[in-house]
């Protein structure tokens, strides 16, 4: 029974000594968010989780390792996501101090610490439950927690019974190679592949015993909590409506595929408009007719760029990057596009206009690079110039692309996207007056950016 309240004008803290004489525990309550917010946010960010490449499952403890070690540049931190679920997870100790940011759930979580030193445990078992103290965090906030090495924790949900998660954190490791971790975890760290459970030493058997047979009301308690006392109804009753409200939040927000996005702005690289295709330009030969549409647009890139790269592996990274760093929003217009069409029995593509031949029949067509199809291709014997032209014909118009590198003296280059457009028949001339406008202000321009972004970043690495 929570019997002694006081009220603070910041936020809700507690700092518990350490037992054996280390550093202390500290958790700080930060806020409390909307009614089953906790859940909901828990159940997406462990979705997400699975997911990661360092995902792993172990210790009733699911975790991934976010950002690893880079001990050749004095980086010895690291940085984990791990959650907590209804069941709780065991007590344990890492050699490691800890600092971490967490999420409860809807029906709040009770952090456990025993800071007795491993010789006091060593001397006298009695020591780990005299070390005890127990934190109460309220449903659906956001806290932080630090303590410091071989401090033995345990989370689980405020309440037994419960079909809610304990919480969801991002956990930092400030030193992953503190405290007296054994050889072979030391080379683990060192090769940059530990993990959560690498890290983690469980309590013994004979501490699981003694614990076993505590009553949890006889461990010291604080609990923390914002807009009301802990122990008043107007509590009760908000844990109450969080608990109830939790669950299903969390259920509606499962019905949504679990992921996320990454946006970029091709790395800030300006696009200029040009009114025509550059002199020599195979795409001037292209649909000698009148065209109804016709574009050219440029992106610059310095030498340090682009390094000693011939204009054929330049380009050839660049057609890359029309296939793999897509511009999300063509993407979405070009399936909305192939939907309307599709009846029509006009061609349909994934891939933005101007290089949706790119995903023709390899074996019918001309390779460049030995496995982009395209129509026509061109190379300067110097190897400072290359270019290819895409397209197809279809039942309402006909279009070609140019995607061409020129290597300057300087060792910079130039990289242009060109097409035109010859309609055949009266929906092809209303199709383009629809789509010329976004074609030429949103389509090319970004296709054209993100590919270079793309072919850059290849170098690079």
């Amino acid at each position: 029974m929570l019997t002694l309240t006081q009220a603070v004008e910041t936020f809700p803290s507690v700092r518990i000594p350490s037992h054996g004489g280390g550093l202390p525990v500290e958790v700080s309550l930060i806020s409390q968010m909307g009614i089953g917010s906790g859940d909901v946010l828990i159940a997406g960010a462990m979705a997400r989780q699975r997911g990661h490449d360092a995902y792993i499952d172990a210790l009733e403890e699911p975790s991934a390792r976010l950002g690893g070690v880079d001990l050749g540049r004095g980086d010895a931190t690291s940085l984990y996501s791990f959650a907590v679920g209804a069941g709780g997870h065991p007590f344990h100790r890492h050699a490691g101090h800890r600092v971490f940011t967490a999420v409860s759930g809807s029906a709040g979580a009770q952090l456990r610490f025993s800071t007795a030193s491993p010789a006091q445990i060593e001397a006298d078992a009695g020591h780990f439950v005299r070390a005890l103290q127990h934190v109460n965090i309220p449903p659906d906030s956001l806290f932080v927690v630090r303590f410091g090495g071989e401090t033995w924790h345990q989370f689980v949900p405020l309440h037994r019974n419960t079909s809610h998660p304990a919480l969801f954190a991002l956990s930092c490791h400030t030193d992953e190679l503190g405290g007296a971790l054994p050889d072979e975890v030391r080379a683990r760290v060192a090769a940059n592949e530990a993990d959560i459970p690498s890290l983690t030493e469980v309590l013994p058997v004979e501490l699981r015993e003694l614990l076993a047979r505590l009553d949890p009301k006889q461990v010291p308690t604080i609990a923390l909590s914002l807009h009301e006392a802990p122990s008043s109804f107007m509590s009760w009753a908000c844990a109450l409506t969080r608990g109830f409200i939790g669950p299903i939040r969390a259920f509606l927000s499962g019905l949504r595929r679990p992921g996320g996005f990454l946006a970029n702005n091709g790395g800030g690289r300006v696009v200029t408009e040009h009114k025509a295709p550059a002199a020599g330009s195979l795409l001037r030969w292209q649909l000698l007719d009148q065209p109804v549409h016709e574009d050219t647009f440029t992106l610059e890139l310095p030498a340090a760029e682009v390094g000693e790269t011939s204009s054929v592996a330049l380009l050839a990274n660049v057609l890359d990057g029309f296939l793999e760093n897509r511009p999300l929003a063509v993407s979405r217009m070009m399936a909305f596009r192939n939907v309307l069409v599709k009846p029509l029995g006009l061609r349909t593509s994934p891939l933005g206009c101007p290089v949706s031949s790119l995903l023709t029949d390899k074996s019918r067509s001309q390779l460049f690079a030995g496995r982009f199809p395209v129509l026509q291709a061109r190379e300067s014997r110097d190897g400072l110039f290359a270019e290819v032209i895409l397209g197809a014909d279809d039942k309402h118009l006909k279009f070609r692309s140019c995607v061409a590198v020129l290597r300057h003296a300087d060792g910079s280059a130039t990289v242009s996207l060109g097409t035109r457009v010859r309609t055949t028949n009266w929906f092809g001339a209303v199709y383009m007056v629809l789509i010329d406008r976004t074609h030429k202000r949103y389509v090319s321009p970004t296709m054209l950016r993100l590919a270079v972004d793309h072919a850059v970043r290849r170098l690079r690495a």
